[in-house]
């Protein structure tokens, strides 16, 4: 009989929860107690909204719970480990009875995250014990050619997962056919976008994934040369990288003549970048890791022709290189029959929002906008009416809730005027203003704009100052034809997809939520009450007791009323704080 497992999620959510402190009461209970299980480490498990999570195996089957705190690990411990007794109300995933949150698993087909959640990624021979390293065994076995693989990339229909969705077997064809001896494999790990810290999950919880995935593409186009480009704000992910790639380099899997393969030389270091969107665009990476600002170069030539140092140089993301060890062992058409006809497989998203479960999942290309936020977030916070997904990140767009059916694949989010980007999902409610929305992104974005271009550089700034404008409640009429002006000439003149996208935020809401520009700017009001500048806050007299509490609590006395009399408020005083709104028992103040 296997010993009972006791395993606690230490992704950087998970240990922002608290979860390394209760990994670290097990380990003092185990020893104090001299208690016979076995205590092991996993990364994120994607559940973010439960976290911390720790997971029982034992003789019935796997258990996992979650919001474990250090008390509740007691509790599990004692009850669960010791006594055989799980605590039910704690479960939130199991095969041995329906929970509230099963959809949120049940409806994903895990392929880039196959392993996270369920390896310890610190240990090489835990990947190795799930068929890690056998797709490139399984290449240097059956002498299978560079052009196969290349071929079985093309037949899978992979497309990059870092946004722009160009066919990963295409970008293979173009390096290999450059016949340099001297050729670069570079993984961008340094998004910017929201969604992106998928990429920094599979880097903490499965890092060898994407090194074999990198192995089977330097093998695919003869490169000799590779780098992992990640952002320094990933500490844990370069952690874990740097181990698994002396792990690597321990077994043999990098280095010279590899798996046997002669005349195969590889080997990969990685670069800390310091965390610019605009090195999302791959000639601004290879700029940055050459010791140069990251700033983009114009194409032709591209990288395929000459990127890193001069030299031929393929560039992939992250959840891209993950997917190629799978796609090797289980072929191009088990990896196709997922997905629709020019989006095969599955897409790791970011759930974030407004939305009750929150987290990582993966789902096979062409389920619903709808489908991913009530089926596996469970819908929306409070019950509260869907309104918009901003899809994409920063340079994204929002889709409406009329579009709510919208096929996830690349071709139907473009079509809505959003993009897939590295995989970010951002919820939104009916109390989410659009025109703010559109404005949080597009300041990200101008802040982001690496200079280079004067449409990028200056136009965003301008777009910035009127939204900042309208929200304040000086918009004036002409302001809306001035944003659509300048967002085209932005899209059209600037050089990388940062300046090309960036306006995307705002073409979306204003073609979609176009009413709420027009209230703004001719009404002054904000209809979903979440401008501070277009608020009034006024009192109900039917409702008012006059307990006085909002005058006690206003912090410049702009409230007048005496006890048991109707209170006024003066609104030449009102910084429209809302305290007295927030604070009021009898729903006496009324907000407009």
């Amino acid at each position: 009989m296997e010993r009972t497992k006791v395993i606690v999620g230490l992704g950087s959510c998970g240990i922002a929860a608290g979860a390394g402190k209760v990994y670290e009461k097990i380990k003092a209970l185990q020893i104090a107690e001299n208690l016979d299980f076995e205590l092991k480490k996993t990364s994120c498990i994607g559940m973010c909204y439960r976290e911390p999570l720790v997971e029982v195996i034992d003789s019935t089957g796997s258990y996992l719970y979650g919001g474990i705190n250090e008390d509740k690990a007691i509790e599990v411990i004692d009850k669960h480990v010791t006594h055989h007794e799980p605590i039910r109300e704690y479960v939130v995933k199991t095969d041995i009875f329906d929970t509230e949150d099963n959809d949120f698993i049940d409806n994903q087909i895990k392929i880039a995250l196959r392993n996270c959640g369920f390896i310890d990624p610190e240990e090489i021979s835990e990947y190795e014990k799930r068929g890690g390293y056998n797709a490139i065994r399984k290449i240097a076995e059956n002498n299978i050619s560079r052009l196969d693989v290349i071929q079985t990339m093309l037949g899978s229909g992979l497309r990059g997962r870092g946004g722009g969705g160009f066919p990963t077997g295409l970008k293979w064809k173009f390096a290999n056919n450059n016949k340099s001896t001297d050729k670069y494999i570079i993984c961008n790990a340094d998004e910017g976008d929201p969604g992106a810290f998928m990429d920094r999950s599979l880097l903490e919880g499965d890092p060898h994934s994407v090194l074999e995935g990198m192995i089977i593409g330097a093998y695919a186009i003869e490169a000799n040369h590779g780098v992992i480009y990640c952002r320094a704000e990933y500490p844990l992910a370069i952690k874990r990288l740097n181990i698994a790639i002396d792990q690597a380099r321990g077994k043999g899997y990098l280095g010279t003549n590899l798996f046997g393969i002669h005349g195969f030389d590889f080997d990969l270091y990685i670069k800390e970048g310091a965390g610019a969107f605009v090195c999302g665009e791959e000639t601004a990476l290879i700029a940055s890791v050459e010791g140069e600002r990251g700033m983009p170069r114009k194409r032709p030539p591209f990288p395929a022709e000459s990127g890193l140092w001069g030299k031929p140089t393929n560039i992939n993301n992250v959840e891209t290189f993950a997917n190629v060890p799978w796609i090797i062992i289980n072929g191009a058409e088990a990896y196709a029959k997922y997905g629709t006809n020019k989006s095969k497989g599955t897409k790791v998203f970011a759930l974030a929002g407004k939305v009750k479960r929150s987290g990582l999942v993966e789902v096979p290309m062409g389920i619903s906008i709808r489908d991913v936020i009530f089926k596996l977030g469970g819908g929306i916070q409070g019950d509260k009416k869907f309104k918009a997904v901003q899809l994409g990140g920063p340079s994204g767009g929002c889709i409406p809730e009329h579009l709510s059916d919208t096929q996830v694949d690349y071709d139907s989010v473009n079509a809505t005027g959003a993009i897939m980007g590295s995989g970010g999902m951002v919820v939104m409610d009916e109390t989410t203003c659009m025109v703010d929305i559109a404005r949080f992104f597009l300041d990200f974005t101008q802040k982001e704009s690496c200079g280079k271009c004067t449409f990028c550089r200056i136009g965003t700034r301008r777009m910035l100052e009127v939204l900042n404008r309208i929200i304040d409640g000086k918009g004036k009429e002409g302001d809306i034809e001035v944003l659509e002006e300048l967002a085209y000439q932005i899209k059209d003149n600037s050089l990388c997809g940062l300046g090309q996208t960036a306006p995307n935020p705002v073409l979306t809401t204003l073609k979609y939520f176009r009413n709420e520009y027009e209230a703004h700017i001719r009404d002054k009001k904000c209809p979903a009450k979440a401008c501070k500048q277009l608020l009034t806050y006024e009192v109900i007299p039917d409702k008012c007791t006059g307990c006085m509490i909002c005058a006690m609590k206003c912090p410049v006395k702009a409230i007048d009323g005496e006890r048991k009399k109707v209170h006024f408020i003066h609104q030449e005083i009102c910084t429209k704080c809302g305290e007295c709104y927030s604070r009021c028992k009898f729903e006496a103040i009324m907000v407009s």
